[in-house]
């Protein structure tokens, strides 16, 4: 998997693409992540990539006619494994099916960062989709850049030690946190040692059925309250049920 970044803020990437799975997984030729600076495609001394707003308004706009020229010199040939990426608070969620469809349809993820007020609208002509991280404004798409990297990678093979600690996730359609097929939930809790903990004069113990050794159980249990914990945090994922039956009562 090949990443390419188009940002003005090249420095941002260095300690976090540069540490722990993702810098292991770069060193085995598992993902390949390629920054560019936006700013070595101006046109003008000073490195110009914005202007003011036509029409007025306050903050600059993200030029078109630079983001054009580093995507020509980026992708030589569009293939059908190549997807441009615009992050925008007027994108589509991203969620763990957006990240999971990423990864098994695509070879080649070309992320764009916006900065500034925004960019031009004509930039939309360029990319293949717009993606948001969330209902909120960040000052630039450099932070869901590497949101997006750090999902997408980690269904790469070999990227994380046990392949099976991705079966039973959070939002996984796939399988489902719960263990039932599709169902999409949220996780299990976890616990390891100590099995009893003291805090502020309370006792707090590993559930002792954890400890009992009795598989089944411990899968019906882990159903059962990756389902409470779904219905009192994120009833939404619900709705996300394929079959009615599967409803938690």
């Amino acid at each position: 998997m090949r990443f390419d970044i188009i940002t003005i803020l090249p420095k941002a990437f260095d300690s976090y693409l540069n540490a722990s799975l993702l810098a292991r997984a770069q060193g085995k030729n598992l993902i390949d992540i390629y920054i560019h600076n936006l700013r070595d495609y101006a046109t003008d001394p000073h490195s110009t990539v914005d202007d003011r707003p036509y029409g007025g308004g306050a903050g600059m706009v993200l030029r078109v006619d630079i983001l054009a020229k580093a995507l020509q010199k980026i992708i030589k040939i569009k293939k059908k494994t190549t997807r441009i990426i615009l992050f925008s608070a007027s994108g589509k969620p991203l969620t763990q099916k957006k990240i999971q469809e990423l990864k098994k349809k695509y070879k080649q993820l070309v992320l764009i960062c916006g900065r500034f007020e925004g960019f031009d609208a004509r930039i939309n002509k360029l990319v293949d989709e717009e993606i948001s991280i969330g209902d909120y404004i960040l000052t630039g798409g450099e932070l869901p850049a590497m949101v997006l990297i750090d999902g997408v990678s980690r269904l790469v093979p070999g990227v994380l030690g046990k392949e099976e600690s991705l079966l039973e996730e959070s939002f996984n359609e796939s399988t489902g946190a719960s263990g039932t097929a599709g169902s999409a939930l949220l996780e299990y809790p976890h616990y390891t040692r100590p099995e009893s903990f003291k805090w502020k004069g309370k006792n707090y113990k590993v559930p002792k059925i954890l400890t009992s050794g009795h598989h089944a159980k411990i899968a019906k249990w882990r159903k059962e309250q990756s389902e409470k914990l779904t219905r009192k945090r994120r009833p939404d994922l619900l709705k996300r049920l394929t079959k009615p039956n599967q409803l938690p009562k």
